[in-house]
């Protein structure tokens, strides 16, 4: 056999020509439910582990305002990108100092319900 003989299976097999196998516009409509389907499968997931973070977040950080601020009347926490504690939960308590929005404590990325070993005491 010579080095340029390919694949028996392809043994004069011609192709079709120039024409492609599907249309630009089932390609198209082709990559928008691909595209759909993954953003459906994925974002479940993102709006569950956002969801169950904020409650986490939520309550530890009403944990360290009723430890480190008894007299603020609530507490706040958000997602921050540039907070006092780097990227993370950040904890604000509301009302206390006289009705100002104070932060109390970086919760971090993964906010956790804080122990006695990280309240100051």
């Amino acid at each position: 056999m010579s080095d340029t003989y390919d694949e028996p299976e392809l043994a004069g097999y011609e192709p079709h020509g120039a024409k492609p196998l599907r249309s630009a516009r089932a390609k198209t409509f082709m990559r928008v439910v691909v595209i759909l389907g993954i953003a459906a499968l994925v974002l479940p997931g993102i709006l569950t582990t956002y969801g169950l973070a904020k409650a986490t977040a939520q309550a530890a950080c009403a944990a360290n305002v009723a430890y480190r601020a008894p007299s603020a009347t609530g507490a706040n926490a958000k997602f921050e990108l540039f907070g006092q504690g780097g990227i993370g939960w950040q904890c604000y308590s509301v009302g206390a100092y006289g009705g100002d929005r104070r932060p109390v404590a970086p919760l971090g990325l993964i906010p956790t319900y804080p122990s006695q070993a990280t309240l100051p005491g």
